[in-house]
């Protein structure tokens, strides 16, 4: 159902990429305009690992969402940033080891919200609202949250490609340290974000992306680290490390493929990245 904030259908501004359309592009989706396709092939001219870092954040999120449904036990999920319905959402991946799993996505993409409307229409226990991240207090007391989260009881908040399009680094930790204390002992927090292996990476990375109209900030893999440390959380093993090294599944179903324009870039680069997706899982205990 609709709010006075929420108008729709929404705008969908199309002169400007977005990260969820540019997201899923580089996932084989259709739901993307040329300005998207365009960034997209702008990025990977110059990280060529562009398109395979999106895809194996991808497969990350199926793995996270799977470990804390099935092992975790986890039933309640608060997606932050999840961009748009593609491939194994969230709530397919939760429901097939969770029946009945409760799943709230929170994207400010209007286009988000018109497409997981149409995905979510006969689905009571997941929904999608459209909100500012910067504004975690305002997302946490919204009615449509606490119809279906119950933060009484443990729930896996997710981030997932989500910390660099939070450039300055004071609201990204008030975003995360918001939701955290929130969450009941016992819960979970995944996150991941673009991160340079060194400063100069970084930057370059950070340049690129803004210079196409995003914000965004590419921070190194130890700022990042840091940065989480300060949650004080408890790191699931194997911790805070590249997303395509963390409980690889070879098994795991996998992704449509890519269009034509980017087919060479997938698998382009076998050896070290300049820029990857840091991520992981932590447990508040």
């Amino acid at each position: 159902m609709s709010t006075p904030q929420q108008k729709f259908p929404p705008d969908i501004p199309t002169d400007m990429p977005t990260p969820a359309r540019m997201y899923d592009y580089c996932l084989g989706g259709k739901d993307n305009f040329a300005v998207d396709r365009e960034a997209v092939l702008a990025v990977n001219k110059n990280f060529p690992e562009g398109v395979d870092v999106a895809r194996q954040n991808r497969l990350f999120l199926y793995r996270v969402v799977r470990f804390l449904a099935q092992e975790a036990g986890i039933d309640q999920f608060l997606d932050l940033g999840s961009g748009l319905p593609t491939q194994h959402n969230v709530h397919q991946v939760a429901q097939q080891f969770q029946p009945g799993a409760h799943v709230v996505y929170v994207d400010n993409d209007p286009i988000v919200l018109a497409h997981g409307r149409a995905l979510l229409a006969d689905n009571d226990a997941t929904t999608v609202i459209t909100a500012d991240l910067t504004e975690p207090r305002e997302i946490l007391a919204r009615p449509d949250v606490a119809q279906l989260i119950d933060f009484t009881r443990p729930v896996a908040a997710l981030f997932l490609s989500v910390p660099h399009s939070i450039p300055d680094d004071h609201t990204l930790r008030d975003t995360l340290s918001t939701v955290t204390r929130a969450l009941t002992p016992g819960s979970f927090v995944a996150l991941s974000q673009a991160a340079g292996v060194d400063e100069e990476a970084a930057q370059e990375n950070t340049e690129l992306a803004t210079s196409l109209g995003l914000a965004w900030k590419t921070r190194t893999v130890a700022e990042f680290t840091a940065l989480v440390a300060e949650l004080g959380l408890e790191p699931v093993e194997p911790g805070l490390i590249d997303v395509n090294d963390w409980r690889p599944d070879p098994d795991q179903p996998p992704l449509a493929p890519v269009d034509a324009p980017l087919r060479p870039y997938v698998g382009a680069v076998t050896g070290a990245k300049r820029v990857m997706e840091l991520g992981g899982v932590l447990r508040k205990p």
